[in-house]
C-alpha cells in the first residue's frame, strides 16, 4: 500500500519538474520516512512517505523559481533545512497541543481534498497520452477504469460474507497491487500489444534520476535566495504540521482499541530531522500519508465476532465483528521501509519501468475512491440523499433534531474544500496550507456561534480518544477526570 501511491507520485514529479524527481527520490524518501519513524517514532504505526500535497509543494515551488534561473535543488535543500529548525522549534514550544482542537470538521476536508488531488492527478496522467495517438490514449483510459473496478470489486469482496474470512482479508488486503500486476500483463494481450504504451520512467539503480549526486551542494546559490527560501519553509512548516498531525489522529482513530500513548511533539521534532535530510539528499520530503497511515492500523487489527443481545425474532443470534485490540509494534513499518530500498535495485526497477502509465492513472483513481469512500463528508451526503422512510432510526445523524443543520454543516465542509482545492489550481497554490489551517479557528469559533453543542457532538466528533490525545492536553470540549479516568464529554461523539 505504500509503495504503489510513491511510484503515482513519482510519476507526476517527473514531469511537472523536468525529470528532477523521479522514481529513485520518491522511494528513497519512503525509506527515510519509514525506517526513522518505525525505529523512532512514539508513533510507529503511522506510515510516512510522500503525500499528494507535498507532489503539490514541489511542483510549483519549481514553477515559481526555475524562471529565475535559480539551482532548484540548492533551493528546495535551503527549505528543508529552515523547514527544520521551524519545526524543532514548533516541538520545543509544544505547539502541537493545539492538534487538541483539529475535529473531524477540518480532517474531513483535508481527506476530501487529498482523495480529489488524487483523481486529479489520474485524469492529468491520462491527458498526457494523447500525443502517443488515439489508440494508446483510449487504450490507457480503458486500463484506468478497469484498474479502479477491480481494486473496488476486491474492496467489496473483503467487506461481504462470500468465501472463508482469511481468502476475504487477502482479497481485500492484496486486491490492488494484484490488479496492477495483472493489468500491467494485460496490455500484451492480442491486438493490444501494438499500441505503444507509455510506461513508468525509471533511472539507474541507486543513482540520482538525473545526472548528479546525493549530496546537494547548497552552498551553490545566491545568498538573497536562501533568505527567499524562509517564506516556502513556512508555508511547508504549516502543511506538514496539519497533514503529519491529522495523520497520526487518523491512524489512532478512536474506532482502533490503542494501548500504547500518542507523541505528537517527538514526533513533529523527527519530522523535522527528515525533511532537514531529505533536503540535503535532494529528495521529496516525506511525512504523514493518508489514507496508507489509518489503512496501516486496521491491517494490524485483531477482530472477534459478538452476539448482539439486543436482536430478537428472526435477527436473533445475528454477530457482529468487533475490533478486540491492536498488534502495535515497529516492525511492519520498517520491513515495508527495507524492502521499499530493495525496489531501487537494478531488476526491479527494470520490472516497475514495465507499468504502463495508464494503470498508474488507475492507481490514482483507486486511491481517491478509497480516500473519498470513508470520508465523513461522503457518509453526511449519503445519508441526506437516502430515503427518510428506508434510513435507520438509530443513525447517529438522525438524532440532529433541525434537519436544516446536517444540510448548512456539509455546505460549510464542501466551501472549505472548494476553497483550498481551487487555490490548488493556481501559482497561488504554494499558499493552500494556509487555508488549511484556517479550518481550525473556524470550527472552534465560529461553528458554535450557528450549531448548538448538542448538534456538533453528532455532526462533528473528536478524531482520537481521550486516550490518545492526554499528551496535548485531551480532546477540544471534553473534561478528563484524572483521578478516575473517566470523561466527562460535552461534545460527544455520535
Amino acid at each position: 500500500h505504500s509503495i504503489l501511491p510513491a511510484l503515482a507520485f513519482s510519476l507526476d514529479m517527473f514531469a511537472k519538474t523536468a525529470s528532477s524527481f523521479g522514481v529513485n527520490e520518491v522511494l528513497l524518501a519512503s525509506v527515510l520516512g519509514s525506517v526513522v519513524f518505525s525505529i523512532f517514532a512514539c508513533q510507529p504505526l503511522v506510515i510516512v512517505g510522500v503525500t499528494g500535497p507535498i507532489t503539490v509543494f514541489n511542483y510549483t515551488v519549481y514553477d515559481i523559481i526555475t524562471p529565475r534561473g535559480t539551482n532548484y535543488f540548492a533551493f528546495m535543500c535551503w527549505i528543508g533545512l529552515w523547514s527544520m529548525l521551524m519545526h524543532w522549534g514548533l516541538a520545543i514550544t509544544n505547539a502541537c497541543n493545539g492538534v487538541t482542537y483539529v475535529t473531524r470538521f477540518s480532517c474531513d476536508i483535508f481527506g476530501f481534498y487529498v482523495a480529489f488531488i488524487y483523481l486529479q492527478k489520474g485524469i492529468q496522467v491520462l491527458t498526457r497520452q494523447w500525443p502517443n495517438g488515439e489508440p494508446a490514449a483510449y487504450l490507457s483510459i480503458t486500463v484506468a477504469l478497469l484498474v479502479l473496478g477491480a481494486a473496488y470489486l476486491c474492496g467489496v469482496i473483503g467487506g461481504s460474507t462470500l468465501f472463508q474470512r482469511y481468502v476475504r482479508k487477502f482479497i481485500e488486503d492484496y486486491g490492488t497491487p494484484l490488479s496492477i500486476v495483472f493489468f500491467t500483463g494485460f496490455v500484451h494481450i492480442g491486438r493490444m500489444q501494438g499500441v505503444a504504451l507509455e510506461t513508468l520512467p525509471t533511472s539507474k539503480a541507486f543513482f540520482p534520476t538525473q545526472d548528479r549526486g546525493w549530496f546537494i551542494h547548497f552552498w551553490d546559490i545566491d545568498v538573497g535566495d536562501v533568505f527567499i527560501a524562509i517564506p516556502f519553509a513556512i508555508l511547508l512548516t504549516i502543511l506538514f504540521y496539519f497533514d503529519h498531525n491529522v495523520s497520526a489522529l487518523i491512524a489512532q482513530g478512536t474506532e482502533f482499541p490503542l494501548r500504547k500513548p500518542a507523541g505528537f511533539h517527538w514526533d513533529i521534532f523527527l519530522l523535522g530531522l527528515t525533511t532537514g535530510v531529505a533536503g540535503l539528499l535532494g529528495i521529496p520530503f516525506p511525512n504523514g500519508l493518508i489514507p496508507q497511515a489509518p489503512f496501516h492500523t486496521n491491517s494490524l487489527c485483531v477482530t472477534r465476532q459478538v452476539t448482539d443481545e439486543s436482536e430478537t425474532g428472526a435477527e436473533k443470534g445475528h454477530t457482529t465483528r468487533v475490533v478486540d485490540h491492536v498488534v502495535e509494534q515497529r516492525v511492519s513499518n520498517l520491513a515495508q521501509g527495507i524492502l521499499t530500498l530493495g525496489t531501487m535495485s537494478g531488476p526491479l526497477l527494470i520490472v516497475l519501468h514495465l507499468i504502463p502509465q495508464g494503470v498508474l492513472a488507475g492507481l490514482f483513481f483507486v486511491m481517491g475512491v478509497q480516500a473519498l469512500e470513508g470520508n465523513g463528508i461522503t457518509l453526511k451526503m449519503v445519508y441526506l440523499a437516502k430515503d427518510r422512510s428506508l434510513t435507520a432510526a438509530s443513525h447517529p445523524l438522525s438524532r440532529v433534531q433541525r434537519k436544516a443543520a446536517v444540510w448548512y454543516f456539509v455546505a460549510l465542509e464542501l466551501v472549505g474544500f472548494g476553497a483550498t482545492f481551487a487555490i490548488t489550481q493556481t501559482i497561488a497554490a504554494i499558499g493552500f496550507p494556509v487555508f488549511i489551517l484556517l479550518l481550525i479557528p473556524v470550527r472552534t469559533f465560529l461553528l458554535p456561534k450557528y450549531f448548538t453543542r448538542d448538534e456538533l457532538s453528532i455532526l462533528d466528533a473528536p478524531t482520537a480518544s481521550p486516550f490518545t490525545m492526554e499528551s496535548v492536553g485531551g480532546n477540544y470540549g471534553e473534561e478528563v477526570d484524572n483521578l478516575h479516568g473517566a470523561t466527562s464529554n460535552n461534545e460527544r461523539p455520535g
